[in-house]
């Protein structure tokens, strides 16, 4: 197991220091020939290298590179393209046979207006090629359109309508087949694009069941895309008619504290799971959930009828897991998450709504 990044040996994790080989260090991970150094050495000193993976999507264009450069299992630069971008990814989705979202890269206002006059009031604008809801807008107005023209960072938009439905993803590992290791669902008190625009708060949970017609979408996705020795985010729009339109794809785990579900959901460890997927090309599938888990996320500006203390203390039992969450992830999910599990659902949404209740009541 060799390590390779830009922070220094001595900043790392002691339970992450004692799992390494060898770590070698390079002053700025954006520097690609400092990486090919790196992996050159590595290649040297220990023979041809068998993986090299970050399970961040920031890195994904530097891995495919750098699995090209030195001819490593995984996704390469060829395959990267329908994986980043998310107009690409529409055309996946429709080989495929789903219907996802109308959408278009507008790079000028008229491109931006004709797509308007197309599907109408509001649309939805978000960087072709990027990762989470920053810098999201949600566009109803003639002056909301002008507010993002004026405001729009220097980078390609997708344009697409707006889909009025619930957000669910299928997440989960697939082996070196491509089958399914474990699978899970996440569901959102709101949507992540007004959490962070509004800088509000969200709980979401994993529920025991999974709608057929999402576990169908999921793999039905996991074969389009040929998603294998993988974590993957899959994210779509629920219908209230029970369809499943697709909204995009992440070969990554899920953020924040998300792994941490997976493990309380199934009472196991997803990250010998994937060890073991890794090292040996399957591992042991798992099935039923013993427990729904939720997170329940809480922002340090606002002022919050329980304290910390009286959320550990009124929640003792179901509370598993607290913790401060690193600042990448606090617009999305919080400055504080709290996991809470049980078997049953009800409890928990009800816990959640008491955590994140307003000192003011608003």
């Amino acid at each position: 197991m060799l390590g390779l990044a830009d922070a220094y040996y001595d900043s790392l994790a002691p339970e992450l220091r004692s799992c390494l080989t060898e770590y070698y260090r390079v002053s700025d991970m954006h520097n690609y020939d400092e990486l090919l150094r790196a992996l050159g050495y590595f290649t040297h000193r220990y023979g041809k290298l068998d993986r090299i993976d970050s399970q961040n999507e920031y890195w994904l264009e530097t891995e495919a590179k750098l699995r090209t450069d030195f001819n490593i299992f995984g996704i390469r630069l060829d395959q990267i393209g329908k994986i980043k971008s998310k107009m690409a990814m529409k055309q996946v989705f429709r080989e495929a046979g789903f219907k996802p979202a109308r959408g278009r890269v507008c790079r000028t206002e008229r491109e931006l207006k004709d797509f308007i006059a197309e599907v109408g009031y509001p649309v939805v604008a978000k960087p072709d090629i990027g990762v989470g809801a920053a810098r999201t807008f949600k566009i109803g107005t003639e002056t909301e359109l002008k507010q993002y023209l004026a405001e729009k960072p220097p980078a390609d938009y997708i344009v697409e309508e707006f889909i009025s439905a619930q957000i669910v993803t299928f997440d989960g590992l697939a082996d070196a087949n491509g089958e399914v290791v474990f699978s899970s669902s996440l569901r959102y008190s709101r949507g992540v694009m007004e959490v962070v625009n509004e800088d509000s708060d969200i709980y979401y949970y994993i529920p025991r069941e999974i709608e057929p017609v999402v576990v169908q979408a999921g793999i039905a996705t996991l074969r389009a895309f040929n998603v294998k020795e993988r974590f993957f985010h899959f994210e779509y729009f629920l219908t209230d008619a029970g369809d499943t339109v697709p909204l995009e794809v992440n070969m990554r785990p899920p953020g924040g504290l998300t792994l941490d579900m997976f493990n309380y959901a199934f009472d196991f460890d997803c990250y010998r799971a994937w060890a073991e997927m890794l090292t040996t090309g399957s591992a042991q599938k798992l099935g039923e959930r013993s427990y729904s888990v939720i997170y329940v996320g809480r922002k340090d500006h606002i002022a919050y009828l329980l304290s910390h203390e009286q959320v550990l203390h009124d929640y003792g039992a179901p509370l598993v897991q607290h913790e401060r969450i690193s600042g990448v992830f606090a617009p999305a999910i919080g400055n504080y998450g709290y996991i809470l599990r049980n078997p049953d659902l009800k409890p928990l949404l009800e816990a959640a709504r008491s955590i994140q209740s307003r000192a003011n009541n608003n």
